[in-house]
């Protein structure tokens, strides 16, 4: 039974939303300072740490093959901008600070919906939050280790001519690592997003398998808009959402099968 069994006015549940995204934000603002606090681990540690030769992707690869060795990056980081690097500083805070606390959004998002759910409703809803901070992770972790260094070695090394050195502004540096991670965690929702779709009966695994070239052809066009304008980073972020896409079929007939 829902717990909660009496009516409340229309503004009431206005106000407790209210509530809900007032400390998601403070707790964003919160995760934020952390971050900011921690310059130097955040930059140097995490976000300039594929630049090196020794990151974990690149000390995997040499390890199965020295040909896959990556040697130092042939590109010169510079700032031209007088606030660039407080104003990127804030940034990187920001988008930190929520990957930190995405977890606590997502609970204020069950604690928003669930007096409106029976028993048993909530406790599947709870199991699919916590699968949705598990795919965001992955798809986070997948961004930073596989689809960043991979990105970051072809683009930085990819030369029309000898006459062209690569002095690289930060700003498009740290923007399109944190485009790919933060794309990544996102886009690995699909899962999730097709299990509701299929549970309120907007479409099946039929229709899934009849339009997955469409659906295809619709990843690429959203990963082009979502990542940096280059074919790699595109194929790179591409390949694994098919995979989603094939898994999210098979969601797609087990929650058909449950109804």
């Amino acid at each position: 039974m829902i717990e909660n069994q009496e009516k409340r006015p229309f503004f009431s549940h206005l106000e407790d939303l209210r509530w809900h995204l007032v400390r998601s934000v403070l707790a964003i603002f919160l995760g934020s300072i952390v971050a900011f606090l921690n310059k130097s681990f955040l930059f140097d540690q995490i976000i300039f740490a594929c630049k090196n030769n020794d990151f974990p992707t690149y000390v995997f690869l040499c390890n199965i093959s020295k040909k896959l060795c990556i040697q130092d990056m042939p590109f010169i980081l510079m700032n031209v901008e007088m606030a660039g690097q407080f104003t990127m500083h804030l940034l990187v805070s920001f988008a930190a600070g929520f990957i930190m606390v995405f977890p606590y959004i997502l609970f204020e998002i069950w604690s928003f919906i669930s007096p409106a759910l029976y028993k048993n409703e909530k406790k599947k809803s709870m199991l699919i939050f916590v699968f949705s901070f598990i795919l965001f992770l992955i798809g986070i972790l997948f961004g930073y280790f596989v689809i960043v260094p991979f990105s970051i070695n072809f683009l930085s090394s990819y030369s029309i001519s000898g006459v062209i050195a690569n002095n690289i502004h930060f700003i498009s540096f740290i923007k399109t690592i944190t485009t790919l991670v933060l794309t990544t965690g996102f886009l690995f929702q699909l899962p999730l997003l097709i299990y509701f779709l299929t549970k309120f009966n907007f479409i099946n695994s039929t229709q899934l398998r009849q339009y997955r070239r469409h659906a295809f052809v619709i990843i690429l066009l959203i990963a082009s808009i979502l990542t940096p304008p280059d074919i790699f980073s595109q194929i790179l972020i591409g390949l694994p959402i098919f995979v989603l896409y094939e898994f999210s079929i098979l969601v797609a007939v087990l929650t058909s099968s449950k109804k």
